[in-house]
């Protein structure tokens, strides 16, 4: 394959008339591929140009109204509970260990309150800790047999390797 001068002169037609570079490379035939024509526009510097995805994409903007803003979430701020405010090497077993403060602060500190058997946190640290999920149900397979249909209605087919 050999881009002559009339195969380049074509080339620059069909881009100036917006041809993708895959049916340029289908005109030109000969082995010509797309990537070649790519190339080749770009070796000439011819006029760059959108993509179909990014023409498509512009093409198609619909104006949306912006937003309301939002509100933030009035949460209510408790307290901090720091508790004892031991040390580490203070910490015994049975106490929390909920930390407290900036670890590379000399103020910093563990609650040391009398820990929840198991737990490495007093109740009040645990409660922060281990928070109900959201959601108190497991879903069943039966809550979506009426949107999926039964077993039953589905056709099964069975392939064999033989």
């Amino acid at each position: 394959m050999s881009w002559t001068d009339e195969r380049v002169n074509l080339l620059k037609q069909l881009w100036g008339e917006g041809k993708t570079a895959a049916e340029i490379a289908k005109v030109l035939g000969d082995g010509i591929t797309r990537n070649a024509v790519i190339g080749k526009a770009h070796r000439l510097k011819l006029s760059s140009r959108l993509s179909p995805i990014q023409q498509n994409n512009t093409s198609k903007k619909v104006k949306v109204e912006p937003a309301a803003p939002r509100l933030p979430k009035s949460t209510v701020k408790l307290p901090e509970f720091k508790g004892k405010q031991l040390k580490m090497v203070d910490l015994k077993e049975r106490m929390c260990r909920w930390p407290s403060g900036d670890p590379q602060d000399e103020t910093f500190s563990f609650c040391g309150c009398e820990g929840v058997p198991g737990l490495p946190y007093c109740p009040e640290h645990a409660r922060l800790a281990y928070q109900v999920a959201a959601r108190t149900r497991t879903l069943q397979a039966e809550d979506f047999e009426a949107q999926a249909g039964a077993p039953a209605d589905f056709d099964i087919k069975h392939v064999s390797n033989a």
